[in-house]
């Protein structure tokens, strides 16, 4: 069985360090639920400029393409951000299946040994 592209949909700014955590956390459970999760938040502020505009309207762009790639978006957390909007926009326009997930333990995953 094929595992399903799942485009992981949470917020960055802010709280960076807690937010890039949490995003980690939200792959795992997506890995554990039989996805390949991709989080391009994780993968661009590596070598991109979140606070640049012209970079951040890259990103952006970049995530359309990617997400055009994905089977479903998963949304995580209580609070929306315009990017997680720009993202929910674009798999409605799409078509493509967005699930939503508020915070809770279940997103506390560690690896698996």
């Amino acid at each position: 069985m094929e595992r399903p592209l799942i485009f992981i949909c949470s917020p960055y700014s802010g709280d960076v360090k807690a937010n890039q955590d949490l995003a980690r956390s939200y792959c795992r459970f997506a890995l554990n639920l039989g996805g390949i999760p991709i989080a391009p938040h994780l993968l661009f502020p590596q070598f991109m400029d979140d606070d640049d505009p012209g970079e951040r309207e890259l990103a952006l762009s970049m995530n359309k393409e990617i997400l055009s790639k994905c089977d479903e978006l998963w949304i995580f957390g209580s609070k929306v951000t315009s990017g997680m909007l720009l993202e929910a926009t674009e798999a409605i326009k799409r078509e493509i299946p967005i699930r939503r997930f508020h915070r809770t333990e279940a997103f506390t995953c560690t690896k698996q040994e």
